[in-house]
C-alpha cells in the first residue's frame, strides 16, 4: 500500500482507526475518497478478510472508482492484484444481493424483475383501474409518488392508511395495496423495494439478518448525509453485533431532503452510537482561499451543524465575483460573451465552464446565447439512453424470458413488432386469467376451445410463448454467449420491421437502429466484465444503472462544451470556471423554501447548503451574478437580492456591470481583469 505519509494529519488519523463507530466529517474538496480507499487498503493490511469488509455508496460511478482506487493501493509490486477483493456496492445493488438469496422467505421468487419508472406507472394504471379510480381523481403518476415516499419512510402497503395525511392519501393508500399485489403476482419489485423488502427480510427473518451480520466484520457508508431511513435501519441493523462502522460525510452538503435523505443521521450519529470517534477534514485541495472563506461565511449561518472551518490549500489573487445586470438577457449574454473571449483568446477549453443555476427553467436564455455565439456546450440532465422506446422494447423481451410472470412487460411487447394478436384478444385472455388467477399463457385454451379468440389468434399467442420458452433455454444454457443470443432473438423476431413501421424517414431509421447497436454493445460489455454473467443480473445491472442519474452525466460529460447544469447535479463534480446565476430571492433560495406554506428553517438551512454546494464547485474562478428585474409571467418584475449574498459578504460589493454595448475584445478583457 502506498505509504500514509501522502496523507495529511485528519486524513491519516481516520484511516489508522480501525475500529469502533466513526465519523468522518468530509468538507468539501478534502479527500474523502482517499481517507475511505485508503482505509480499506489499511484495514487488510491489518489482517482483515478483504471480503469481510462492505463499503456502500450512492452511485454505481462512485463504487466502481472506490473498487479501482482500493485495488490500485492493494497491487503489489509485480502488479498482481488480489483475488480476494472488499464488497464495494450501492445501497441497492447490496440489497438486491441479499433478496436473491432470500427473498423467497417473503413469498417472491428469487428471480424476481426490478421494474422501472414506467413499468410503476402502468402497474399504477392497472391498480387504479381495478379500483374504478379515474385519472381525474388520481394520476397513476402520482400514486407511484405517493407510494415512493411512503416506501422510502418504511411504511409497508398494509401500513398505509394510518399514515394519511390527506383526503387523497386514502385513495392513494388503496391504491398501494392493490399495486403491491399486482408487482408480487408478476414476481416483481420496484426500486423502493429493494430496500424496504430487505429491512422486512432483516425483521421478520432473524436467521437472515445474523447470516448477513456474519458475512462482514467492517462496514463503511459514503456520503453519509444522504441517508434515508430505511438505509440508516439497514446498516445499523448489520452493525449490530460489532459495531465496527465507519460513516463519512458532511452535513454542511446535505442538498436531498426533498427525495427523503434525514440530515439527522450525520447530526446524530455520535448519539445513536455511543462511543464515536469523530474526525474533521478541513484542508480544501480544490478552491482558492477566497473562495472558501465565501463558503464558510454562508454555512455558518446554519446552526443545526457539526463544528467545521474549511481552510484552502492554495491562493489565487481575484477569483471571486459579484456581478448583476438589468435582466435576464444581460445576464447571460455578457456571461457567454466573456465565455467566449476567454476561449478565443485566453487559451480556456469550453469544459473549463460551468454555469450553475437552481431551477430548470433558467438554462434556456444561456443556450440562445451560446448558440448565437457559437459555443459548444453541454445541457445535463437530458433523457436517458433507457427511455428510447427501442430499449424499452427490448428489454421488456428479455425481463419476460428471465422472470415468466412479468405480465407488465409481456403485455409491452406481445404485439411488437406486430404478430396479428389484437388488443381486444389481450384484453380478453388477461381478464380470464386474472379471473382464474393463473398464468396470461395458461388462459389461451380455454378461450379458444369457447370461441372467446379465434384459432389463429390463439396459434400466434401459443407460438409466442413458445419463442419466449426457447430463448430462455438459450440465455439459461449458454450466457457466455449472451450477447450473441441476444442478437439471434433480435432477427428472430425482426424488430427492424419495428422500427421501419415506426419511423418513415430513413435518417430515423438508421438512428433508431444505432440505439439497438448501443443496447448490444452493452451486453457484450457486460459479459467482458463479468465473471459469472447470467441474464437476471445483466438486468439488475441495466435497472440499477438507469436509476443512477451518474451514468447519463458521466456520458455527457464527456461531450466536450460549457457545462449547464443545475447545483444538484453539479454535486461531486468541480470545475476551473463556475459562474452561479441567478442569486435573487425565489430562486435561491427557491420560492418553495420562501414563501409556501409549510417553508420552514430547515428548508431555508437545506437551500443555504445548496448555494454552498455550487460555490465549492469553483477552483479557479467564480463569479456570482443576478438580474435585477426579471420576467415573470410575461412581464418584468424587479428582483430581490438573494439573502445568501449578503451572508457570504460582509456587506454586499458594489457590483460589476457592463452594457451590452461593451464588447470589444478590449473591454472585456479589462473587465475580466478587474
Amino acid at each position: 500500500m502506498d505509504d500514509l505519509s501522502k496523507l495529511n494529519a485528519a486524513q491519516r488519523d481516520a484511516v489508522t482507526t480501525l475500529s469502533g463507530p466513526l465519523l468522518v466529517l468530509a468538507g468539501a474538496g478534502t479527500g474523502k475518497t482517499r481517507v475511505i480507499t485508503f482505509r480499506i487498503a489499511n484495514l487488510i493490511q491489518h489482517g482483515i478478510d478483504p471480503e469481510r469488509i462492505l463499503s456502500v455508496t450512492f452511485t454505481n460511478k462512485a463504487a466502481r472508482e472506490m473498487q479501482e482506487r482500493a485495488l490500485a493501493l492493494l497491487t503489489g509490486p509485480s502488479g498482481r492484484k488480489p483475488k480476494r477483493k472488499p464488497w464495494i456496492s450501492t445501497f441497492h445493488s447490496f440489497c438486491v444481493r441479499v433478496l436473491r438469496q432470500d427473498i423467497e422467505a417473503l413469498g417472491y421468487p428469487n428471480n424476481f424483475t426490478i421494474y422501472d419508472r414506467g413499468d410503476q406507472e402502468s402497474t399504477a394504471r392497472r391498480a387504479l383501474r381495478d379500483l374504478r379510480v379515474g385519472e381525474k381523481q388520481m394520476r397513476p403518476s402520482d400514486l407511484v409518488n405517493r407510494i415512493s415516499q411512503w416506501k422510502t419512510q418504511g411504511v409497508l402497503a398494509a401500513e398505509a392508511s394510518e399514515y394519511v395525511e390527506h383526503d387523497g392519501d386514502v385513495v392513494a393508500a388503496m391504491g398501494y395495496k392493490k399495486y403491491q399485489s399486482i408487482l408480487k403476482s408478476s414476481g416483481s419489485v420496484d426500486f423502493d423495494d429493494l430496500l424496504l423488502l430487505t429491512n422486512r427480510l432483516f425483521d421478520e427473518h432473524p436467521d437472515v439478518l445474523e447470516k448477513h451480520q456474519r458475512r462482514f466484520d467492517h462496514v463503511q457508508i459514503d456520503e453519509y448525509q444522504d441517508t434515508n431511513g430505511s438505509q440508516f435501519d439497514l446498516i445499523e441493523s448489520l452493525v449490530r453485533p460489532h459495531r465496527n462502522l465507519c460513516v463519512v460525510g458532511d452535513d454542511d452538503q446535505s442538498i436531498y431532503g426533498w427525495r427523503g435523505a434525514d440530515i439527522a443521521h450525520i447530526l446524530g450519529f455520535p448519539t445513536v452510537f455511543p462511543g464515536t470517534k469523530v474526525v474533521r477534514l478541513q484542508e480544501n485541495y480544490r478552491c482558492t482561499e477566497q473562495i472558501i472563506g465565501l463558503a464558510n461565511s454562508l454555512v455558518r449561518h446554519n446552526r443545526n451543524r457539526h463544528e467545521k472551518q474549511l481552510f484552502a490549500s492554495r491562493t489565487l489573487p481575484g477569483s471571486v465575483r459579484y456581478r448583476e445586470y438589468e435582466n435576464e438577457e444581460l445576464e447571460a449574454e455578457t456571461v457567454v460573451r466573456e465565455i467566449d473571449f476567454n476561449l478565443r483568446h485566453e487559451r480556456a477549453k469550453p469544459d473549463d465552464f460551468a454555469i450553475l443555476f437552481r431551477t430548470n427553467e433558467q438554462p434556456r436564455v444561456f443556450e440562445v446565447q451560446l448558440r448565437r455565439f457559437k459555443v459548444p456546450y453541454v445541457l445535463l440532465g437530458q433523457r436517458s439512453f433507457f427511455d428510447n422506446k427501442e430499449v424499452r422494447d427490448l428489454l421488456a423481451y428479455l425481463r419476460v424470458i428471465s422472470q415468466p410472470l412479468d405480465e407488465q412487460s409481456l403485455l409491452r411487447i406481445i404485439n411488437t413488432p406486430a404478430r396479428n394478436i389484437g388488443d381486444t384478444s389481450v384484453e380478453k385472455i388477461l381478464a380470464r386469467a386474472v379471473q382464474r388467477k393463473g398464468r396470461f399463457f395458461d388462459a389461451v385454451p380455454e378461450l379458444r376451445d369457447e370461441k372467446g379468440i379465434t384459432v389463429k389468434t390463439a396459434a400466434a399467442v401459443e407460438a409466442f410463448a413458445t419463442l419466449l420458452t426457447d430463448f430462455r433455454r438459450r440465455f439459461d444454457d449458454a450466457p457466455k454467449q449472451m450477447a450473441e443470443t441476444f442478437h439471434t432473438l433480435l432477427e428472430t423476431i425482426n424488430y427492424d420491421l419495428e422500427i421501419q413501421r415506426q419511423y418513415k424517414e430513413p435518417t430515423q431509421q438508421l438512428a433508431r437502429q444505432g440505439t439497438v447497436e448501443q443496447l448490444m454493445d452493452t451486453v457484450k460489455e457486460y459479459v467482458s466484465n463479468t465473471d459469472e454473467p447470467s441474464l437476471s443480473d445483466f438486468l439488475d445491472n441495466i435497472t440499477l444503472s438507469d436509476r443512477d442519474s451518474e451514468s447519463d452525466k458521466d456520458e455527457q460529460l464527456k461531450q466536450r462544451g460549457v457545462r449547464l447544469m443545475t447545483i444538484h447535479s453539479a454535486k461531486g463534480l468541480e470545475f476551473n470556471r463556475v459562474y452561479l446565476v441567478g442569486l435573487e430571492e425565489g430562486l435561491l433560495p427557491h420560492r418553495r423554501s420562501v414563501d409556501a406554506e409549510d417553508a420552514t428553517p430547515q428548508s431555508i438551512d437545506e437551500e443555504r447548503r445548496l448555494c454552498y454546494v455550487g460555490v465549492t464547485r469553483a477552483k479557479d474562478s467564480l463569479t456570482l451574478t443576478r438580474a435585477t428585474f426579471r420576467k415573470k409571467w410575461g412581464k418584468l418584475r424587479e428582483t430581490t437580492p438573494s439573502r445568501f449574498l449578503h451572508e457570504m459578504f460582509d456587506e454586499l460589493p458594489l457590483a460589476e456591470t457592463e452594457s451590452p454595448a461593451d464588447s470589444s475584445p478590449e473591454s472585456e478583457l479589462a473587465s475580466f481583469e478587474e
